[in-house]
């Protein structure tokens, strides 16, 4: 009994231990089986997190795909229109509505030509463009109306937007006669017959060969396309004339024909563009469709053809000052010369004028009103626009009464100029002395040439430029405008000019130095054939209308052309070798300083300004010519031979004339005559001119009233000069003494003048002085002209030559006549012949 029950409380022991760890289990499996139900969720969670991660992420990539996809369309589109804007510009692009003729650049290419226009998406429409002049031949095909209604406006737009004449025009329609392209009728168009189409092709052959033999022989190609419409439903043709056909077809393009053909198949070749008018589809647009335009309306069509008919009857409109100009400025060299037109031809081409070797100057000539400066002014601009300042450089000299070359220079009102200008004279009719001047001034520069190309064992100009471009000069070109003034006159000035013209025309070609010689008098033109060693050199001659002695006198060419036209020969002027320009408006002041500004803003780093002569305008005495503060009386370095200013000299650089006054005999000065302005003037400057080199000191003596006002004002800037109502004495002193004298012919003591002007230079005393006239001089000195010694210079106003007999080396006095603001200026210890100067302004209320 004890032992059952032991083993009953062992099997419960056993199963409470078994359901123990069946429980155990259970919970485990339960734990287990939550856990694995949580992550379930949890993944179902990640799941349908990732799947709208991903759905939002294919959206937004749709969305930034389609935003792409709308920029670079409209992008696209937006290219595509521009360039379709610039590739088919005016009427070759225009919708009807907007449509007019339009006038093509001189030079460009020909525009593509619009048919219709192209939908891509949501953007705005592109217009269908197709070439046709100097790039293809055109096949249509499909409904015959339809087709007809895109040629006409084919050749609308194509002679819309070429010049008059441009294109000439055949027609072939045997079917209805020519009906077809009636409207282009007052065009004087050629309609071929139903059995013309073998001669018509024929002639077409002729003239491509024609084309070829002229440029293999090298002249430039100028005839007008050749377009000719084909209107012929047919399959078949002879086999002659699909020979000429397809021979036409290869070869047409590049000798200007084009074949537009409707119809009638070409044969397949690169410059053959095919339309489709039912598919609505061509070669250029791929499998876009286009929508073609409708035909331009009839009356419109008519009113334009009409209109053209009537300006070629009247030919072309002559050149702008803007056609003149290159595509490309200054990209031209004038390493052999320089060539650069001045107009067109009745046929509206370009005539080019050269300058080099042959012809090396230029000769133009016309009467008043016939437009010698519109010439130069177009001359000019077609130069300066392809020759840039390393290239070219002038050298402008007007002798009329105005200001043709002012507007090269800078002004007042516009600060730019032409970077070509070195110099520009102006208002020089009464300063023949600026002319020689810068006569002289290429004479140095044709020495310096010449020398040059010696060293370089070149001859000429252009070999020079071969074996150095970058040290080698530009060429000048020098306009001498009313040029027989320079010339006029049996004097110095006139007798050196010519000495002078005849060794740059004689030797300026070689070295780049290249003269243009203009007038209006006849006389002028004269005055060259009596010297045949000068005229000679002017081959290039231009004739304006009734021009008289340019030409050959068996050459009348001048005297029948009309007004805004030019005879230019290059043969001296004989019969047979001219060419008759028209000339441009050159003269427009808006146009000019359009252009002008945009050379300027072209113009190198170091261009300088030109240099401008205005025989007008009165020059102020230089700043560095006044003493910038007091007047050092004993410190600082004394000069040996200080230099008085008295003006400015005639020359191109505009220097000043000045007055050594070293310790040697009669270093003083007299001016003379009774323009009291001018002599305070010339007194002033060589006062302040003195002061400002040194230590010095001044006495000013004025014994006039007319004078006293001037000599205050000097007083004023020279604070520690000291005034005298009478001559002082003679002393000794360490620094110069300048003694200022006004009107010393008004009482001044004798015995103190002629101490101080013949024993002063050596103490460093000088007699500055003004004296109304060169008697009352030689009153003041004391008699004979042997008196006169001490006076080692002088400057003259308004006193003849033949009065300054006494104190001139010549007998008889020089050839002088007194100009106003002019002076005759001469120092006997440096001067063969005395030089004219313009007194500095100095004592005027601005300065």
């Amino acid at each position: 009994m004890g032992s059952r029950n032991a083993l009953v409380d062992a099997v419960r022991q056993e199963l409470a231990v078994a359901r123990g760890a069946a429980r155990a289990v259970l919970a485990a499996a339960e734990t287990a089986r939550g856990e694995a139900q949580n992550r379930r969720r949890l993944v179902r969670d990640a799941y349908a997190t990732c799947l709208n991660q991903l759905a939002e992420a294919r959206d937004s990539a749709r969305r930034d795909i389609q935003r792409r996809y709308q920029y670079e369309t409209t992008k696209l589109a937006g290219n595509v229109r521009r360039v379709a804007a610039l590739s088919a510009t005016g009427a070759a692009g225009a919708p009807w509505r907007l449509w007019a003729p339009s006038e093509p650049e001189r030079g460009g290419r020909p525009s593509l030509l619009r048919i219709g226009t192209l939908s891509l998406d949501d953007a705005a429409p592109l217009p269908a463009l197709v070439p046709l002049l100097g790039a293809a031949h055109l096949g249509l095909a499909g409904s015959p109306e339809v087709a007809d209604g895109v040629i006409t406006g084919l050749l609308l737009r194509a002679l819309g937007s070429t010049r008059p004449g441009d294109i000439q025009l055949t027609v072939y329609d045997p079917e209805h006669l020519g009906g077809t392209l009636a409207a282009f009728a007052p065009l004087g168009i050629s309609f071929v017959g139903p059995g013309g189409l073998g001669a018509m092709l024929d002639d077409l052959v002729e003239h491509i060969v024609r084309v070829n033999e002229t440029v293999l022989a090298g002249s430039s190609l100028t005839e007008p396309w050749r377009l000719v419409v084909l209107l012929a439903d047919m399959d078949d043709l002879p086999v002659s004339q699909r020979a000429q056909l397809d021979r036409i077809t290869r070869t047409g393009v590049a000798c200007g024909v084009h074949l537009i053909a409707r119809g009638l198949r070409l044969t397949d070749h690169s410059t053959v563009v095919r339309i489709d008018v039912d598919a609505r589809k061509s070669d250029i647009t791929g499998d876009l469709e286009i929508s073609l335009d409708p035909p331009p309306p009839l009356d419109r069509v008519v009113a334009f053809c009409k209109a053209t008919a009537e300006r070629m009857r009247a030919g072309p409109p002559p050149a702008q000052l803007a056609d003149l100009s290159p595509a490309t400025f200054w990209a031209e060299s004038s390493a052999h010369g320089l060539v650069a037109p001045i107009g067109d031809s009745t046929d509206g081409s370009l005539i080019d004028v050269p300058l080099g070797d042959d012809p090396p100057h230029a000769l133009i000539g016309g009467p008043s009103g016939s437009g010698k400066t519109n010439l130069i002014y177009a001359w000019l601009a077609a130069l300066a626009t392809r020759y840039g300042p390393a290239e070219l450089a002038l050298y402008l000299l007007d002798f009329k009464e105005g200001v043709s070359f002012a507007r090269f220079v800078p002004g007042p009102r516009d600060p730019s100029w032409l970077p070509q200008v070195r110099l520009a004279g102006i208002n020089v009719n009464g300063d023949r002395e600026f002319g020689l001047a810068m006569l002289r001034h290429l004479g140095e520069e044709l020495r310096t040439r010449a020398q040059a190309a010696k060293r370089h064992d070149a001859s000429k100009l252009a070999e020079l430029r071969a074996e150095d471009p970058a040290g080698t000069w530009p060429r000048i070109v020098a306009v001498i405008d009313e040029f027989q003034v320079l010339l006029g006159g049996r004097d110095a000035v006139a007798e050196e000019a010519v000495t002078l013209l005849e060794d740059l025309a004689r030797r300026g070609r070689s070295q780049g130095i290249h003269l243009i010689l203009a007038s209006q008098d006849v006389s002028g033109i004269e005055a060259l054939w009596g010297r045949s060693g000068l005229i000679g050199q002017f081959t290039l001659r231009i004739a304006l209308p009734k021009a008289r002695r340019i030409l050959a006198d068996n050459n009348l060419a001048a005297a029948v052309i009309p007004r805004h036209h030019a005879v230019v020969n290059t043969e001296s002027g004989t019969a047979g070798a001219n060419l008759v320009v028209r000339l441009p408006d050159a003269g427009d002041r808006l146009v000019w300083r359009t252009l002008q500004r945009r050379l300027w803003r072209l113009r190198p780093d170091g261009c300088e300004e030109p240099r401008l002569f205005d025989g007008d305008a009165v020059p102020v005495l230089p700043a560095q010519c006044r003493p910038a503060g007091p007047v050092p009386q004993a410190d600082g370095p004394v000069g040996s031979s200080p230099g008085a200013v008295l003006g400015e000299r005639i020359d191109v650089a505009a220097r000043p004339a000045r007055l050594r006054l070293g310790r040697m005999p009669g270093r003083n000065l007299a001016v003379l005559g009774t323009r009291v302005d001018e002599a305070c003037d010339v007194l002033a400057a060589a006062a302040l001119s003195l002061a400002a080199q040194g230590p010095a000191h001044f006495s000013v003596v004025c014994l006039d009233p007319d004078a006293g006002g001037a000599a205050a004002r000097l007083m004023a800037e020279l604070p520690s000069a000291d005034w005298y109502d009478e001559l002082p004495a003679l002393a000794a002193l360490e620094i110069p003494h300048y003694v200022l004298g006004y009107a010393l012919d008004a009482g001044a003591d004798q015995g103190t003048l002629r101490r101080l002007l013949t024993d002063g230079p050596e103490q460093r005393t000088h007699v500055l002085g003004w004296w109304r006239s060169v008697s009352r001089l030689r009153d003041s000195l004391g008699g004979p002209a042997s008196r006169l010694d001490p006076i080692g210079a002088w400057v003259a106003l308004d006193v003849q030559g033949a009065d300054l007999a006494p104190l001139y080396p010549q007998p008889g006095g020089p050839a002088w006549y007194p100009r106003t603001r002019r002076a005759l200026f001469f120092d006997r210890s440096v001067h063969r012949t005395p030089e004219v100067i313009i007194p500095y302004e100095v004592n005027s209320d601005h300065t």
